[in-house]
């Protein structure tokens, strides 16, 4: 894989996750039922940042789970014989809660729709709502985002690197050709 571009900084990375914690808030009218899960893994880190911020605008804790979609995913059998199960950590009841699901990139759709398996096999939300960093375009299902920190157009041939601190020890989006 080689290097092509930064597309995100630490900075711009914090101000998309600050409008996009604000456009929220301001969608769902407040947080009074709003649940975020973020999406294993980079889907994660991202989800407690919104939830930080969301803390920092309203004053109050907005829950966050984990979903592992390892289970769901329709490739599974490509992916490995053996999954291994990192944990869904969803300790909150999601019945009649707006869900906001959180990913780090949106690309064919297939992670999304694995994930909506997840949230639906434990018990069902008043509405899931869709959260991610990057949408890089190719859909191959019919889904879209309420929320997005960027667009970035992109050929089949790259690839979006989201790196956050907690689990790269750094900030920072790139986007990067793949080796031919």
């Amino acid at each position: 894989m080689k290097f092509k571009a930064n597309i995100m900084d630490e900075k711009a990375i914090q101000r998309a996750t600050t409008r996009i914690a604000h456009e929220i808030i301001e969608k769902n009218k407040g947080i009074e039922n709003v649940v975020l899960v973020g999406i294993k893994t980079r889907g994660v880190p991202f989800a407690k940042r919104i939830a930080e911020k969301i803390e920092n605008i309203e004053k109050n804790k907005v829950n966050v789970g984990v979903l592992d979609i390892t289970l769901y995913r329709d490739d599974l059998t490509k992916v490995d014989e053996n999954p291994i199960l990192n944990d869904t950590e969803i300790n909150f009841n999601i019945n009649e809660k707006i869900v906001v699901l959180v990913d780090d990139v949106l690309y064919t759709g297939r992670t999304v729709r694995a994930a909506l398996d997840g949230i639906m096999d434990m018990g069902r939300p008043k509405s899931i709502q869709l959260a991610v960093l990057i949408d890089r375009g190719h859909r191959e299902l019919p889904i879209r985002a309420d929320y997005v920190g960027k667009n970035v157009p992109t050929s089949n041939e790259e690839m979006i690197r989201v790196q956050f601190e907690e689990i790269d020890e750094i900030n920072k989006v790139t986007i990067n050709k793949l080796d031919e």
